[in-house]
């Protein structure tokens, strides 16, 4: 074990995300890498774009996170018009004790569902910069805290773009990961079939989780331990996204540290207190994909995607793993 963190802490904390993730198998069938790769987000204090079709379990994803801590959850269905108060809150004059009050938007939660987040105007999206960057909101001068811990799940369907309007870069840099669900495997998809469960806010799961464990594996993931050589070879990755002519541009210094956090919470969700080159390479796709353009000009973001994905894969394959 590293000087960072006791062998004891690491042991409970394994535990306790154990025991959350065996409380959202209860309703997301056949899905333990999605469900992991929820848990790294939530452990890195970061949030959360799944970009798949609709019905496959988005919504139910989000809200058995939030059923599984003792938190507040609240969904947002983004539309086209849908105003930026609707979603931070707006100041009401009260009559009775003759001043402004603030009235708290849906924002104000500890798990934030964004539902089809393209689907609203950008000046509507760009209410969530601020407080997805800085878990605040300002209104009339005033700044406000949201909850705590705070995390955005946002979703938006990759084929369906009619009526949408796509989120900016400095948006999507504001999410530490993007995944997709994909459909079920057959026999876990008839397994969902044969339960008589309705919409997702039917879903009963008892927390497993405080809001202040939560705080607390948040603080023990910035202990992990990374050692040089793997630091250094995050680096040669981000630094090969930067001279690589297929992008646009390369991934910026908060794209490293992205990764870097994101690597941690997985090692410390594996039991490590210490990050391991698979570590990062898991998750250089849900953590720089979305950050990352080609400079020839594409029509379709399917394809925008896959390209994306495959240079990153050849960035991988050409970089010697360290000893």
């Amino acid at each position: 074990m590293s000087d960072f963190v006791s062998s004891g802490a690491i042991t409970e904390a394994k535990t306790i995300l154990d025991r959350v993730r065996a409380n959202m198998r209860v309703t997301i069938k056949g899905k333990d890498e999605v469900i992991d790769q929820v848990l790294v987000c939530l452990v890195a204090a970061g949030h959360l774009l799944i970009e798949d079709l609709p019905g496959v379990g988005k919504t139910t994803l989000a809200y058995s996170l939030a059923r599984s801590m003792d938190s507040e959850f609240s969904r947002i269905q983004f539309t086209s018009d849908l105003l930026p108060s609707d979603v931070t809150g707006v100041a009401i004059y009260d009559d009775t004790v003759k001043e402004f009050v603030f009235k708290h938007g849906p924002v104000f939660a500890n798990v934030v569902l964004a539902d089809e987040i393209n689907r609203a105007t950008p000046k509507t999206q760009s209410a969530l910069l601020e407080v997805m960057d800085r878990a605040r909101v300002t209104v009339d001068g005033e700044t406000h805290t949201v909850g705590s811990p705070f995390m955005v799940f946002a979703t938006q369907n990759p084929v369906d773009y009619e009526g949408t309007f796509p989120l900016p870069e400095s948006q999507m840099d504001r999410f530490l990961m993007r995944i997709h669900m994909g459909y079920p495997q057959l026999a876990d998809e008839l397994e969902i079939l044969r339960s008589t469960r309705g919409s997702y806010d039917t879903i009963q799961l008892n927390p497993v989780i405080t809001r202040i464990e939560v705080l607390r594996l948040q603080t023990l993931c910035t202990q992990v331990f990374v050692e040089e050589s793997v630091l250094e070879y995050l680096l040669k990755i981000i630094s090969a996204t930067r001279t690589e002519t297929e992008f646009k541009a390369g991934i910026s210094v908060r794209g490293g540290l992205a990764l870097k956090v994101a690597a941690q919470a997985r090692a410390l969700l594996m039991g490590r207190d210490f990050v391991m080159p698979d570590d990062i390479v898991s998750l250089v796709l849900p953590v720089l994909g979305h950050r990352l353009s080609l400079s020839r000009q594409s029509s379709d973001a399917l394809e925008e995607r896959r390209a994306v994905t495959a240079v990153l894969k050849r960035i991988l394959a050409t970089l010697p793993l360290p000893v």
